[in-house]
């Protein structure tokens, strides 16, 4: 049977990034073997690439996953903030972030999840999910078989796409997921000069909606893209304007590969659970809207849901119900409701104009680089675009 233990699980992980790796390791270590868990992905969680620019804060991740050096690249420093003029303005901070060897970080949280009893299947790919009586089906190919598998419950970590629960009856309002997806691009290059304990965040026009970056990785290699509104019209194609963008400002830059694809950008405010089934990072659309960083999120996304999963496990079925409509105000207590007050700056923030990101960043620029903190950062911005703290008042509150 494909090398399955059983057919009959009491969960199932659907998808083995940040929030499926997590959700697994922590319901096998809660649940101390008791409990027959399953993780399945299509393919090995640390195989290139991953889309993603593998920044971090290093306290956030350290208090969700122990940090070792085998799984970082690097120590970030600060991140430059750059204007369509290419005025830069520094935030610096010793040692605040991270830059993460994604490969290596999944390797190791699923070494944590077989270190806590769960059953790892990296060729599985999930065919169909069907609601039974008594929990979940799935139809999975695996190995050059397909094979039915029942689990009691499911979690959902398969991404923003949500295909897995789509047009399943029983989950109306949380099967389509929401529709607040951007497309982004980015490629891996050398020869581009950069620091390699800074991130580089460009504004303006010519990254409408969204922003361009340019992360380290090796110290020579660089991760350099952008995400663009969901909204905004596509003049050329996305490969050709991140190329062009390349050709202009780094002519000595090598373009090694080119990856892309739609990314969860906000926070949604739809259930996270509903018939046993829950939703975990991506595929809840748990996301800062205005960073799209997912990883961290990801990773307490997917404790929160672990945590509640084996609270759900444990009731006889009474209670089953509340603790599915919980997991969202859990989540949102925790981080959600900061996500949503992103998400109404956002608004405003994407109407800055050029000529006001240039005023703010020159501005700041002249300043010594430890008075350049993120606070006055944030107001020069508004500084040069005053009509906006009427806008965004809400935020500042």
């Amino acid at each position: 049977m494909a090398n399955f233990a059983s057919n009959q699980y009491d969960v199932v992980v659907c998808g083995a990034g940040p929030a499926g790796l997590m959700a697994a390791c922590t319901l096998g270590r809660l649940t101390g073997g008791a409990r027959r868990i399953l993780l399945l992905d299509k393919k090995e969680p640390w195989k290139e690439p991953i889309f993603c620019a593998e920044a971090v804060s290093k306290d956030r991740l350290n208090s969700l996953w122990p940090v070792n050096d085998s799984f970082v690249r690097g120590n970030l420093s600060g991140i430059y903030f750059t204007s369509p003029k290419r005025f830069r303005a520094e935030f610096y901070s010793k040692d605040c972030g991270l830059i993460l060897d994604r490969a290596h970080f999944h390797h190791d949280l699923s070494d944590g999840c077989v270190s806590a009893g769960v059953e790892c299947h990296y060729d599985a790919l999930i065919k169909k999910l069907e609601k039974t009586t008594d929990g979940w089906k799935l139809s999975v190919q695996s190995s050059g078989e397909m094979v039915e598998i029942q689990s009691t419950a499911v979690i959902d970590a398969s991404g923003p796409s949500c295909k897995l629960t789509r047009g399943i009856e029983c989950l109306e309002g949380i099967e389509s997921g929401d529709t607040d997806l951007e497309p982004a691009i980015f490629a891996v290059a050398d020869g581009i000069e950069h620091s390699k304990e800074h991130i580089e965040l460009f504004f303006g026009s010519e990254f409408e909606s969204g922003y361009g970056w340019i992360f380290p990785r090796d110290g020579k290699e660089v991760n350099i893209g952008f995400v663009l509104g969901k909204d905004v019209e596509h003049k050329v194609p996305l490969r050709q304007k991140l190329l062009d963008f390349i050709a202009r400002d780094y002519p000595k830059a090598t373009v090694k590969a080119v990856y892309g694809g739609m990314i969860a950008c906000g926070q949604s405010q739809k259930p996270m659970a509903k018939c046993g089934l829950f939703k975990a990072g991506d595929a809840a659309s748990c996301v800062n809207p205005i960073s799209r960083s997912g990883i961290v999120e990801a990773l307490l996304c997917g404790k929160v849901v672990a945590e509640s999963v084996k609270e759900w496990l444990d009731d006889s079925g009474a209670n089953r119900s509340s603790i599915e409509s919980k997991v969202l105000s859990r989540w949102m207590e925790l981080l959600g409701n900061k996500h949503l007050q992103v998400a109404r700056a956002k608004v405003g923030f994407n109407k800055i104009s050029d000529r006001q990101f240039d005023r703010a960043a020159e501005r700041l620029s002249r300043l010594p680089r430890e008075k350049q903190t993120l606070f006055r950062i944030f107001f020069n911005v508004l500084w040069a675009a005053p009509s906006l703290i009427w806008k965004m008042r809400s935020f500042l509150r």
